[in-house]
């Protein structure tokens, strides 16, 4: 029976380059937008021919993509970094710590800004954006029961990843309108979080023991 080869991980060369490629359309992003973007920008920017660039990122869309999972991965590492049980006396509790950690990479990263909360109008980035919400939703739903007895949840409606989406399109009104996230308004996103959560959980969860 013939065996599949196990797919090889670029070699270190390879790696660098993409690295220099991700690298150079992040500063792009950062300053002009998805608008600014295209293949001999980046090109130009990370000091390669526009044919390395082709190489590993066919298209401004495939290039896109790598970007927004490079900030997903980040927002995943958010809900992988230790939370302190004893600390936590509700659920809000817990989710005021998620949505500050997401907040605080929203705050520093001006790509993923660009990239999650701009209005952007590109429907593949879009595409991958929601794909990656259903994956951190079960991320986050598996932390709150890491620390929480959950109720029964809908089976048709994924119920943490719609609550960051919600919460991210007021992030997003904050972004289109000033270019970065308010005071104010993270507050109101992370009480539209909280309130559609809460549509689902009840004002008490009994912790797990520690």
């Amino acid at each position: 029976m013939p065996v599949t080869p196990t797919p090889r991980k670029p070699r270190a060369s390879s790696q660098a380059r993409i690295a220099a490629i991700l690298a150079a359309a992040r500063a792009l992003l950062a300053d002009h937008g998805t608008a600014g973007l295209s293949i001999y920008a980046v090109a130009e920017r990370a000091g390669m021919p526009p044919s390395s660039v082709y190489h590993f990122f066919p298209s401004v869309p495939a290039l896109l993509q790598a970007l927004t999972a490079e900030v997903h991965a980040a927002f995943r590492a958010c809900l992988d970094a230790p939370v302190e049980h004893a600390a936590l006396r509700q659920w809000r509790d817990l989710s005021r710590i998620v949505e500050e950690r997401m907040l605080a990479v929203y705050a520093a990263d001006a790509a993923a800004r660009q990239l999650i909360l701009a209005n952007h109008g590109l429907a593949e980035l879009t595409l991958a954006d929601r794909q990656h919400d259903l994956q951190l939703g079960k991320a986050l739903r598996a932390l709150f029961e890491r620390h929480f007895h959950l109720p029964p949840l809908p089976d048709d409606i994924e119920v943490f990843s719609l609550a960051m989406e919600l919460g991210d399109r007021v992030y997003a009104l904050s972004v289109q309108r000033h270019g970065h996230i308010e005071a104010r308004l993270a507050e109101e996103g992370m009480r539209v979080f909280d309130a559609y959560l809460g549509l689902y959980l009840p004002p008490w969860l009994p912790k797990r023991a520690g």
